[in-house]
């Protein structure tokens, strides 16, 4: 069986893609392929200087020389690491408004296969780095200036439709995506006050790289009848999503966790 072909992007002129994002510093991780490059590439197309962190280094070279964003290496594993990265990015940017906290790995298990190992490195990605990009990110903006009427800040974090509902073979990812959830809603009780906005998307299957090895053209036609719109999201359903909560038209919308699975669920 073979593999259907991951998607791309439209133009930025295929869309009609307006100009909310001038002068906003966003910082993307996993920016490099998949979700993360659509909301970076949008985020640019948009007007806003943006940073992407990857630990893919090719892939991330090769997408900022194509799009002018700037790229840092990073292993969000190593916390400490990604401390010093981010900070340095934050610096060479002047400053951060939205952080998008897209970084995150799946691998497929049995729940009763699944080795504390895979448990800790899947959240160690999916969960705690984001927490470490949040404390980073959550302090500049308040020490940054308070813009009177407007936020300091957005923080726009990757959960799962699998956070809200789980998945068969997912017992590791889907109990880092929930975590991500609950993350995002006491990140927008805490920060609300400080003027920070946060808030998480929940995607459904998404043609990415990611899954490209387990999907097949069999995959995708079946989970395809799962959403009223028959069909399996790109890359730039969700980038359109995160670039509104991004912009000043979602400046009073915060700890929400919004569905992007064409109708697979709705609540």
């Amino acid at each position: 069986m073979t593999h259907s072909p991951v998607t791309t992007d439209p133009s930025p002129a295929a869309v009609g893609i307006p100009n909310r994002l001038v002068g906003k510093r966003i910082v993307v991780t996993g920016g490099a392929r998949g979700i993360g490059a659509s909301i970076a590439r949008r985020a640019a197309a948009e007007g806003a200087e943006v940073a992407v962190l990857d630990r893919l280094v090719d892939e991330g070279t090769a997408f900022a020389d194509e799009t002018g964003c700037r790229f840092s290496p990073v292993d969000l594993t190593d916390h400490a690491g990604t401390v010093e990265v981010m900070d340095a990015v934050i610096a060479d940017l002047g400053g951060i408004d939205v952080l998008v906290n897209n970084a995150g790995i799946l691998r497929f298990s049995p729940l009763l296969d699944i080795s504390v190992a895979e448990w800790e490195t899947t959240f160690a990605i999916n969960t705690t780095a984001m927490l470490v990009t949040t404390q980073v990110a959550a302090k500049a903006m308040i020490a940054g200036p308070d813009p009177a009427g407007h936020r300091r800040g957005t923080i726009i974090n990757l959960a799962s439709m699998a956070g809200k509902t789980g998945g068969a073979g997912q017992g590791h990812y889907a109990a880092s995506k929930a975590a991500v959830i609950a993350l995002t809603r006491v990140t927008a009780l805490e920060l609300g006050p400080s003027g920070i906005t946060a808030n998480c998307l929940c995607p459904g299957y998404v043609l990415t790289e990611m899954g490209a090895a387990t999907r097949t053209e069999e995959d995708v036609a079946l989970w395809s009848t799962y959403s009223p719109l028959g069909r399996l999201a790109d890359p730039a359903d969700v980038a359109g999503v995160a670039t509104f909560l991004a912009s000043d038209d979602a400046a009073y919308m915060t700890g929400q966790a919004l569905n992007v699975t064409g109708g697979m669920i709705m609540h």
